[in-house]
């Protein structure tokens, strides 16, 4: 079984390079042959020009595509592993183009399985590992109150005066900066158009506990079913957002104002002078380390008191190995890789997984990607 890994952008390589060392067949494709070549070229000779064609000739039954291409390629190339009885792999959100290919990939008895990055990915095995912990407890009652937080962003580990630095182009940022959310607060639904209208403040339980700024991003709340929250639970908030350093509303207000003053081509066409901007004055430097910090818990209340809290908290940073972020994208994409060659993943459109042992086998890997991981008893 060959696995054909697309694109060898910075938040692919180390994933990449560790199918290729555990002695995986990888046919690595790349737009940029001579890019491919610098990150992984002293590993394999087998680095092709990407093409969908040239990729369809050379696909073959029961091989595994990997698409690290922008969001746009993904449901193209899941329908030509389809076609070829091949499975498919990516980090990025199920798209309902997506979604709506499960009954062909189950017909076809191969797996597309996607969200199987940071966030998402990482968060999703998190908040499995929390519902059943949370199930399985003398505490669990169907009556419980429950909240729901997932906070994950990606920061300079060297704070700077913009509260924030780029890894790669800051146009996704900030057209995230235009999208609503919807999640749960106070036991109702919150629908914000602008992520500045809902920051709070967050203390992440890290050995030294440190605040954040957060907002609730995309839609949160078809995760709950996805958690396998029971539909009768009363859930008191459920959020998934983003977390930012300290100070960052503040030095971002007058990018928010902007921001929301613009439309149209001519607001398209700001967007990317502002994003070319902003990758000149805050880009890393050579060799600065990156931070992630992830949490994701789980509070269940009763008559108003707590009964059961536990958070994961991850912090990870730059180093030797390479950014935090390029790891902890790109690695458990190739975990989910490993999981569909060995079965583990049933045909069909999929998420991060929720079966236990993939779950913990997963964590135990990200403990090694990270400086720390932690699953933080709140009430202890």
């Amino acid at each position: 079984m060959t696995i054909h890994w697309c694109g060898t952008g910075l938040s692919a390589i180390p994933g990449l390079r560790r199918l290729i060392e555990q002695g995986h067949d990888v046919t690595v494709w790349n737009r940029t042959v001579d890019k491919a070549r610098e990150a992984v070229g002293d590993l394999t000779d087998d680095i092709r020009a990407y093409d969908i064609e040239a990729l369809s000739q050379a696909v073959q039954k029961g091989d595994v595509i990997v698409s690290m291409l922008p969001a746009d390629w993904h449901v193209p190339l899941a329908e030509l592993a389809i076609e070829k009885g091949a499975h498919f792999v990516s980090s990025s959100y199920i798209a309902p183009e997506m979604r709506a290919l499960d009954d062909r990939a189950r017909e076809a008895g191969v797996a597309l399985v996607n969200e199987v990055g940071l966030d998402p990915g990482i968060d999703h095995l998190m908040a499995h590992a929390l519902v059943a912990d949370y199930r399985a407890s003398d505490a669990y009652d169907p009556a419980n109150h429950l909240s729901f937080i997932s906070y994950c962003g990606g920061v300079p580990k060297f704070p700077n005066a913009f509260r924030y630095k780029f890894s790669w182009s800051p146009l996704g940022v900030l057209k995230a900066l235009r999208s609503p959310s919807r999640s749960i607060r106070n036991y109702a639904e919150l629908r914000v158009d602008r992520p500045w209208d809902a920051i709070s403040t967050y203390t992440a339980p890290l050995p030294t506990p440190e605040s954040f700024e957060v907002y609730p991003n995309r839609d949160s709340i078809p995760f709950m079913e996805q958690y396998e929250f029971d539909p009768n639970w009363t859930v008191r908030e459920f959020v998934r957002g983003t977390l930012r350093l300290n100070g960052w509303a503040e030095a971002w207000s007058d990018v928010f104002r902007e921001v929301e003053t613009l439309s149209g081509p001519e607001g398209d066409a700001r967007l990317k002078e502002m994003s070319d901007r902003f990758w000149e004055e805050n880009a890393y430097d050579e060799g600065e380390p990156d931070r992630v910090v992830l949490c994701v818990g789980l509070k269940a209340e009763r008559d108003g008191q707590e009964v059961w809290h536990k958070t994961w908290v991850m912090d990870a940073w730059g180093d030797e190995r390479g950014t935090a972020m390029a790891r902890l994208v790109s690695i458990p994409v190739s975990l989910a890789v490993e999981a569909v060659l060995n079965r583990q993943i049933p045909a069909g459109v999929h998420a991060a997984p929720s079966d236990p042992k993939l779950v913990q086998a997963w964590l135990d890997e990200v403990g090694h990607l990270a400086q720390h991981l932690q699953l933080v008893d709140r009430r202890v």
